[in-house]
């Protein structure tokens, strides 16, 4: 039963969050305690938090069983919750501890209410400006008028608490006593939105009649880049709202949530609630218990707020769908698309999967009738879809150290001059992907991966993207003692911005990659400054292709079109595809036309073909076809198997006898490739061996896959990780 309520002293199981297979038993408290409450409970010496999740099984010395604790003052876990964590943790091969700690990811749970001091950004202005106060005031002005504790703004503006007391005293920092976890602002429903165009108005009308039904559905709004698809979703988000429901809305990118929460305010009058990594501690905790008592109306946040305790969850919105970003790839390795499909269809919710150009799955679950489609393929306004063209790079007379093409520099002058902004889009973090020695040919490695450092040479430094290593760039070689004589192979958006310096003089260049900004509010406030006409050329990797709008941005400049074609990855074409489509979308968003030029030296590539057609039903019945025939994802099942440890023989011995001994996998029918090294066969010191499981669709793989590791007793040297359904295959 849902509601089930245990009298003082009954046996009850608890799960705790601690790394046991097993529910513990203990006696309910004075007072007795609700099936779903957070408690507190002894553990050995310890004091550790849990749920409690059913009745107790008794099956030891019950004289020795403990009683809970404290029952934590907060409303207990729903039942669809503890569903939703159960079929989530059987879907992902996940123990349920590590489940139940994303649904407790907030601090001070079990601290009691109480009010506290919070500072915010006052009207005064200091009579003397110093950098430190800078740095205070900028940090509010950053978070929008959100409430800090007093050590949390010492520490994220870097200063001494004594500053932000002094401007306390000058009246630019106001100083208030606040309960510790406060409602949010009212949202209206029925603020006047947006005038829609046609397309729209009829796309949001099915989707407020999927929420008024109450029921579980999915439907993937597909409307090309520009079309307005984020307020056709609003309007559903509007209806979960007259319907006293809760909504979610997932982003894929942090930086894309100032201007969201901007239009969110917009139109319900209000800012919603906020969970990701960019929001601090006190606001975390605020957000978790709102949500639960059914006071934060809606939640815009990252994959992780699926597991947010929504008292009555009504929609989710999965924005960018098709985003690589919503797969989680350490700790518990889930889908965040599949898992809200999950979790609305446990909550009788709707799900919006929003985007240009969808993931084949979507597409596949829409052609097998398992969700509905909506389509928008007129941008909004004035705005037209830009023309699409292929430079082919083998015609291009192009030096060998130059990367942007006769043509294409020729294309950007020309926006240039009628002061216009052009994209230069490369997807390579930093100056070099290699740094190679002309005497000796050594490549700079890291020391702990099989991996290439590359060189950030804005940083001065070189950078390992697997392990996140760096060090000082050499002046001489590591290898052969060599000096000057360090070279970068290949390019990178630090060395296609130094480029475009050189090719057009005057122009005001700015760089945008994920590496380059201390935080996502300075991410922010630079994507701002260049939608606002900052900048005359933008060099970005494929952090640009994700929702930003640059209104004089009428020009994009793909630098390598193939990057993406390359390897082994069976994705790698609806990847490319999808990212090709999203960057070229920037362009044109307002009054201007647009235009999109893509460099390749395989224009005869059936991928960039379909590109250049905007054939993406085309691409997408070709794409299925071929995996389909290949009886791979989403026509198939994948698992992907990973034994890493500091000792290569003994996860290779480990994989090896893990291939032989497949019988539970053979019973229905499955496959194991492997063991081999994977394709980063070493990061942060520790050896890494894969093996890949492909089965039929209708296949119990999750079951097989249990059996087949059940009986490995794995030294404590050795990890083994189980990621169902992986999109990466590194």
């Amino acid at each position: 039963m849902s509601d089930r309520f245990f009298d003082e002293g009954t046996l009850i199981a608890v799960l705790t969050t601690q790394p046991l297979d097993r529910t513990l038993d203990y006696r309910a408290p004075e007072g007795g305690c609700w099936i779903g409450a957070f408690v507190e409970v002894p553990l050995g010496p310890r004091k550790v938090p849990g749920v409690v999740w059913g009745a107790g099984k008794g099956d030891f010395d019950i004289s020795k069983i403990r009683s809970v604790i404290r029952v934590i003052d907060t409303p207990p876990m729903r039942e669809e919750m503890r569903m939703f964590l159960t079929r989530a943790a059987d879907y992902t091969l996940t123990p349920m501890p590590a489940m139940l700690r994303l649904a407790m990811r907030a601090p001070g749970l079990g601290d009691p209410p109480s009010m506290r001091l919070v500072y915010r950004l006052g009207e005064a202005r200091p009579d003397r400006m110093t950098p430190a106060r800078e740095k205070v005031l900028a940090v509010l002005e950053d978070y929008g008028g959100l409430a800090f504790t007093l050590g949390e703004l010492a520490e994220m503006a870097g200063v001494g608490t004594s500053v932000v007391k002094g401007l306390v005293k000058q009246g630019s920092v106001l100083e208030e006593q606040a309960p510790r976890d406060m409602p949010y602002p009212h949202l209206d429903p029925d603020i006047t939105g947006r005038d829609l165009t046609r397309s729209q108005t009829q796309a949001a009308a099915v989707l407020r009649e999927g929420i008024r039904t109450g029921g579980y559905g999915t439907t993937l709004l597909r409307g090309v880049t520009g079309s307005g698809k984020t307020e056709v979703y609003l309007e559903a988000v509007a209806e979960a709202l007259r319907c006293g429901r809760q909504a979610l809305v997932l982003l894929p990118e942090i930086a894309l949530t100032g201007e969201f929460l901007s239009r969110m305010q917009a139109r319900f009058g209000a800012r919603p609630a906020e969970w990701h990594s960019g929001v601090t501690m006190t606001e975390r905790r605020r957000c978790w218990r709102m949500v639960a008592q059914g006071d934060a109306q809606v939640v815009v946040g990252a994959r992780s707020a699926l597991f947010l305790p929504f008292r009555d969850l009504g929609l989710i919105v999965v924005d960018e769908e098709h985003d690589t970003s919503y797969k989680q790839e350490d700790g518990v390795l889930y889908n965040a698309r599949d898992m809200a499909v999950l979790r609305a269809s446990m909550n009788s919710a709707q799900v919006i999967l929003a985007s240009a150009t969808p993931s084949l799955e979507s597409w596949a679950n829409v052609e097998a009738g398992k969700y509905a489609r909506l389509d928008l393929t007129d941008r909004f306004g004035p705005a037209v879809m830009p023309k699409l063209a292929a430079i082919d790079m083998r015609a291009e007379d192009l030096p060998g150290a130059r990367w942007i093409s006769p043509t294409l520099q020729s294309a950007v002058t020309s926006r240039l001059e009628v002061g216009e902004q052009a994209l230069l889009f490369i997807n390579r973090r930093g100056y070099a992907p290699v740094t190679l020695c002309r005497a000796c040919g050594e490549q700079i490695a890291c020391e702990h991966c099989d991996a290439r450092m590359v060189e950030h040479r804005f940083l001065k430094r070189l950078m390992c993207h697997q392990c996140g290593e760096t060090r000082p760039m050499p002046e001489a070689c590591p290898s052969c003692g060599a000096e000057g004589r360090l070279a970068p192979v290949g390019p990178g958006v630090e060395r296609l911005a130094e480029e475009a310096g050189g090719l057009f003089e005057g122009a005001r260049i700015a760089v945008l990659s994920s590496d380059l900004y201390g935080s996502a509010r300075a991410l922010k406030a630079h994507i701002e400054e260049i939608a606002g006409g900052g900048a005359d050329i933008i060099i970005g990797t494929q952090l640009v292709a994700k929702g930003h709008n640059f209104p004089k941005l009428t020009l994009v400049g793909v630098i390598d079109a193939d990057l993406g074609l390359q390897g082994s990855d069976l994705r790698a074409a609806e990847r490319t595809f999808q990212l090709m489509r999203q960057v070229a979308g920037r362009a044109g968003r307002a009054e201007a036309p647009g235009e999109a030029l893509l460099q390749t030296y395989q224009p005869e590539h059936p991928v960039i073909r379909a590109i250049l057609a905007g054939d993406e039903e085309g691409f997408w019945k070709a794409e299925a076809e071929g995996r389909r025939a290949a009886g791979v994802p989403p026509y198939g099942r994948m698992a992907g198997i990973v034994l890493s440890s500091p000792n290569v023989q003994e996860v290779f011995d480990i994989g090896t006898a893990l291939a032989r001994n497949d019988a539970a996998l053979r019973r229905v029918g499955a496959q194991v490739f492997g063991p081999a090294p994977a394709p980063i066969a070493r990061i942060r010191g520790r050896h890494r061996v894969r093996l890949l499981v492909k089965a039929d669709k209708s296949a119990p793989l999750q079951q097989a896959l249990a059996e087949w590791v059940s009986g490995l007793r794995l030294p404590s040297t050795v990890r083994l990780s189980i990621d169902i359904d992986p999109q990466s295959f590194y």
